[in-house]
C-alpha cells in the first residue's frame, strides 16, 4: 500500500478523498469533508464505494472514527453497499482489519448484514483468518453475537468455510465453541417464549365454553410445535409439521365460526400457520350457476384462504341430496377444496350438523384421510350459556352493542342459568345453543334503558345491568 505523498508524486491530480482515506491522512481527509461536506458519503468509481468503505478496508481507524463522529447536516451511511452490496464492516472482516471493525460495532454495525452473494462479515474474516492466521477479527465478529450457522448463497456457513483452506484447528475450536454457546443461549430463548405462548394459549382457551377434547388438541399442538421450535434452536434436524384439516360437527350456535377464529389466531401463534386469517364460506361462495363457473369461484376463495384457514360453513349443501343429481356442482366444489389440501399452503375446517355431514365424508374417499380431526360441538348447557354471557361482557368487542357496560353483582354465572332454566324450554335452548347470548343482551340493554329515570341516575347505573334486565331479556326472546 503506497503513502499519499508516493501517489501524488506519480500523478500531478490531487488526492481525492477516497485516496485519503486509503493513505490514512487524516488532516488531508479532514480539510476535504470541511471544504465540501458532500463527499461524506460519496462513491468512487469503480467500485461505488464510500470513505468509510474505504477507510474501514485500511484499518485507517482515525478517519473511521472521524467519519462516525461526523456532526454535520448529513449523516455517515453505516450500512452503505458497494457494487458487490458489502457494507464497510465487510470491507474491515475482509481484510482483517480489527480495530476498524471494532469501531463499527460499537456504533451499531449490522454483524449479520449480507453481500450479494449472501456472505455475512464472519465468512468473509473467516476466509482472511484461513489466510494470514489471524483471528482477532473472527473473535471480535463473535464477540458481538455474530451468526455462527448463517448461510450464503451457496449453502456455506463460516465453519463450512474451513474446509475450503488449509486446516486450522484453533480457529475450528474457536468457531465450534462460539456455536455451542449460540445454540445453548437460543435454547434458553426458545423456552421462555414458549412459556410466554403457552400462557397466551391457555388464556385464549379460557375463552372457549366446554369442548374439552378441542381444548387437549390444541395444547398437543402447542406443546409439539413449541417443542420444535426449542428442538431446532439447539440445532436439530426434524422434519416440519403436517397442517391438521378438521371436521366441526354440531348444531348452529354452538361456537363452531367462533372457535374458527380463535383458532386461527392460536394456530399462527404456535407456527403451524403463517397468518391468523379466517376466510368463512358457504355453497353460494363457492358454486357456480353454471358449467365451467364452479372451478374458478372455488379456486379463487382457496386463493384468498392461502396461509390461514378456509372454514367451509354448511359443508354438507355442496352434496346433493339425491345421487342422480347431476345438474348440481357441488362435488365439484368440494374436490377442488380436496385437490389443495395435501399442499400445506391452507387448512380447511368443515363445519355443519353431524348427521348430514357424513354425505360429505362418504362423498368423497381422500377425506377422511385427509381430514384427520373430528370435533363435536355439544349443545350448550343452562351453566355454559350463563358463563359464555360472562365472557361476553367481561370482554366484549368496541363494535358490541354492550361494549362499556358491565353485570350488576346479584348477576352471578348460578343466577343467570337459574334464570336460563326457568325462562327458556329446553327445545328453544337447543335450537338457539349460544345464539341465545347475544339477543338475550341486546334485550336486556333496552330493558335497562327503559327503567332509568333522566333525573335519579348516576354513571355507574347507566352503564350497569341487572338481573332483572337479563330476564327481561330472556321474556322478549322466548315470546
Amino acid at each position: 500500500m503506497a503513502p499519499a505523498q508516493d501517489q501524488r508524486s506519480r500523478s500531478s491530480k490531487p488526492a481525492t478523498i477516497h485516496g485519503c482515506a486509503q493513505s490514512g491522512d487524516l488532516s488531508a481527509f479532514q480539510k476535504k469533508l470541511q471544504e465540501n461536506p458532500s463527499l461524506l458519503n460519496a462513491r468512487n468509481a469503480v467500485m461505488a464505494q464510500t470513505p468509510l468503505h474505504v477507510a474501514a478496508g485500511y484499518n485507517n481507524a482515525m478517519i473511521v472514527k472521524f467519519l462516525l463522529d461526523w456532526r454535520g447536516p448529513e449523516k455517515i451511511e453505516l450500512e452503505a453497499k458497494n457494487m458487490y452490496g458489502e457494507t464497510p464492516l465487510h470491507m474491515a472482516a475482509k481484510n482483517g482489519c480489527n480495530e476498524a471493525a471494532q469501531l463499527l460495532l460499537d456504533r451499531g454495525a449490522f454483524v449479520e448484514a449480507k453481500a450479494n452473494n449472501g456472505m455475512t462479515p464472519l465468512h468473509l474474516a473467516v476466509w482472511y483468518s484461513l489466510r494470514a492466521e489471524d483471528y482477532l477479527t473472527v473473535k471480535t465478529l463473535l464477540e458481538s453475537d455474530a451468526d455462527c450457522n448463517v448461510k450464503d448463497n451457496e449453502g456455506m456457513t463460516p465453519l463450512n468455510h474451513l474446509s475450503q483452506g488449509p486446516r486450522n484447528e484453533k480457529l475450528q475450536e474457536l468457531l465450534n465453541w462460539h456455536l455451542e454457546e449460540q445454540r445453548k443461549r437460543k435454547a434458553i430463548e426458545a423456552c421462555c417464549e414458549t412459556k410466554a405462548k403457552m400462557a397466551e394459549l391457555e388464556e385464549a382457551i379460557s375463552n372457549i365454553v366446554g369442548l374439552h377434547d378441542l381444548k387437549l388438541q390444541l395444547r398437543k399442538w402447542a406443546k409439539g410445535m413449541l417443542l420444535d421450535e426449542k428442538r431446532r434452536a439447539l440445532g436439530l434436524k426434524i422434519a416440519s409439521r403436517k397442517p391438521p384439516h378438521m371436521a366441526f360437527l354440531g348444531n348452529p350456535g354452538t361456537g363452531k365460526t367462533m372457535v374458527a377464529r380463535i383458532l386461527g389466531r392460536l394456530l399462527h401463534m404456535i407456527g403451524i400457520l403463517p397468518t391468523d386469517k379466517v376466510t368463512e364460506v358457504q355453497r353460494t361462495d363457492l358454486v357456480g350457476e353454471f358449467v365451467g363457473h364452479t372451478g374458478p369461484k372455488t379456486r379463487r376463495k382457496i386463493k384468498e384462504a392461502e396461509g390461514g384457514i378456509l372454514f367451509v360453513d354448511e359443508a354438507y349443501r355442496l352434496i346433493p341430496m339425491q345421487k342422480a343429481d347431476d345438474k348440481d356442482y357441488g362435488l365439484e366444489a368440494l374436490e377442488e377444496i380436496m385437490s389443495v389440501m395435501d399442499s400445506g399452503k391452507v387448512i380447511v375446517i368443515f363445519a355443519g350438523y353431524s348427521e348430514p355431514m357424513k354425505r360429505v365424508i362418504s362423498s368423497n374417499e381422500g377425506f377422511r384421510r385427509r381430514v384427520t380431526k373430528f370435533f363435536y360441538f355439544g349443545d350448550f348447557s343452562s351453566t355454559e350459556l350463563a358463563q359464555i354471557t360472562h365472557l361476553k361482557m367481561n370482554a366484549p368487542v368496541k363494535d358490541n352493542l354492550l361494549y362499556g357496560f358491565k353485570l350488576h353483582p346479584s348477576c352471578s354465572v348460578e343466577a343467570i342459568e337459574e334464570l336460563i332454566e326457568r325462562e327458556i324450554t329446553e327445545k328453544q335452548r337447543k335450537e338457539m345453543n349460544g345464539g341465545l347470548v347475544d339477543p338475550m343482551l341486546e334485550n336486556a340493554r333496552e330493558n335497562l334503558d327503559l327503567r332509568l329515570d333522566f333525573d335519579s341516575v348516576d354513571a355507574d347505573s347507566l352503564l350497569t345491568v341487572t338481573i332483572e334486565d337479563l330476564e327481561a331479556g330472556l321474556r322478549s326472546l322466548s315470546q
